[in-house]
């Protein structure tokens, strides 16, 4: 299954024929607007066989499927918990392929928390629905806004720390297992804040079950085919899974 995640930086509707050459049987797509309010053109290209979330229309989390042969369901995992103080966290979308494998695609934001932004919105995520991925198949792919090198010694919610808690439960990072690099320290960014390449981050990941990894495979695509689209870099991955 060949999947391709991106954080477009808007306006996906003037960008989706750029990947339509890698064919890929489902897109990961950050800060796309909702078809549902956009052109006929892109309408058309989205077809039915999506999902989308967010709280602007013009910037959200989307997943869209472009192999007929797939089947798409949205999982009913509920964001808020009294722990929590009912907060909305964002920006997470769960869903099922063809009832068998887990695919959650994130967007991690600042969500107006000061403390739990971006990672720690990650972290409490993971805390809620763990025992929903407990033995599953599984694919968590997009934008995290994250890395290793900005851990905070005094916080349990790390970076770092999740990447543990995941391969607790035997789900680990593509790149970094298939490119033998630790975290923190990547050779291939991801994101180029203000597009500049001496501000370079990697920041993206696709984490998947880990049996799925020997046979599977992951790129990044050229900055200088890309910067001119977005500050972040489309992720393409073949994962050796049967569906």
């Amino acid at each position: 299954m060949k999947i391709i995640t991106w954080n477009c930086n808007g306006a996906f509707r003037k960008k989706f024929h750029l990947l339509d050459n890698f064919y890929a049987d489902i897109l990961i797509i950050q800060e796309c607007e909702n078809p549902e309010f956009s052109t006929n053109e892109f309408k058309n290209w989205v077809g039915e066989n999506y999902l989308w979330k967010g709280n602007n229309k013009n910037k959200g989390l989307a997943i869209f499927v472009r192999n007929s042969d797939l089947s798409l369901k949205t999982l009913d995992w509920s964001d808020t918990n009294t722990n929590y103080k009912n907060e909305i966290l964002e920006s997470f979308l769960p869903c099922k392929i063809n009832d068998k494998l887990i695919l959650l695609g994130v967007w991690t934001k600042y969500a107006n928390s000061e403390v739990f932004g971006y990672i720690g919105q990650f972290w409490k995520y993971l805390q809620l629905h763990k025992n929903k991925i407990e033995k599953e198949d599984i694919i968590i792919v997009g934008d995290f806004n994250s890395n290793a090198i900005w851990d905070k010694w005094d916080r349990w919610w790390n970076h770092s720390d999740i990447v543990r808690e995941l391969e607790e439960l035997n789900i680990k990072s593509l790149y970094h297992e298939i490119k033998n690099e630790k975290q923190g320290e990547e050779t291939i960014p991801t994101f180029f804040l203000q597009r500049k390449e001496n501000k370079s981050y990697h920041i993206d990941y696709i984490f998947t079950s880990d049996k799925f990894i020997p046979k599977s495979n992951i790129e990044i695509l050229d900055k200088n085919k890309w910067l001119e689209h977005s500050d972040h870099l489309p992720i393409i991955s073949n994962i050796d899974i049967k569906l």
